[in-house]
């Protein structure tokens, strides 16, 4: 059996193999980068709904956009952006500069890519066009594993959706989360609607 056995190297070389022997197409899912982390459970009880009785305010960037968040959600300033989290539930909004709109082939080549790279256990379920009141935009709807808590080390199953939207010559980013189960569906449409360009 000690053939069976996978060190780091037999595991990058095997993965050659299998990509020349699939006429170069691998599974993303199953480069060496991704498989150093496992998908999480599922929690039984996701801690993540939002109440249908949130009341929700209009946050005004000065980088030039609008969007609707929970009220009471603790709220981060960045640079070029700014994120929103309450638990386990996350809003993110990033602005950078782009040259031109994203496609969806765009996006399956590079920001899906990056977005495995950086995230954990990424699997992604769907890239496609939609359009909501701020223009057309492009859908990444993924699961991921959260970061470990800082005190019990444990980690959540997380689902989200990345909206791209550009104009201008500006790329945003909006980036909602939250334990894979929840029931978030109204909540996230209302906020991902809610964003607009000053």
């Amino acid at each position: 059996m000690k053939h069976l056995i996978q060190t780091p190297a037999r595991a990058v070389l095997l993965s050659i193999l299998l990509t020349s022997m699939l006429g170069g197409v691998f599974p993303l899912a199953l480069t060496p980068a991704v498989a150093a982390e496992r998908a999480v459970s599922v929690e039984k009880n996701p801690p993540g709904d939002i109440p249908d009785s949130q009341v929700f305010v209009n946050y005004q960037s000065p980088l030039g956009f609008s969007v609707k968040t929970p009220e009471g959600w603790a709220r981060t300033e960045r640079q070029n952006g700014v994120h929103f989290t309450d638990k386990f539930n996350g809003i993110d909004v990033d602005i950078n500069p782009a040259g031109i709109a994203p496609s969806v082939a765009s996006v399956k080549s590079e920001q899906a890519v990056a977005l495995i790279k950086m995230e954990r256990a990424v699997k992604i379920k769907t890239i496609r066009s939609v359009s909501l009141p701020a223009g057309p935009a492009i859908l990444i709807d993924f699961d991921s594993n959260s970061a470990p808590n800082q005190v019990t080390n444990k980690q959540l199953r997380l689902e989200s959706n990345r909206y791209l939207m550009f104009r201008d010559g500006k790329l945003a980013t909006l980036d909602l989360s939250a334990p894979k189960g929840s029931d978030n569906v109204d909540q996230w449409k209302l906020i991902a609607h809610s964003f607009h360009w000053n």
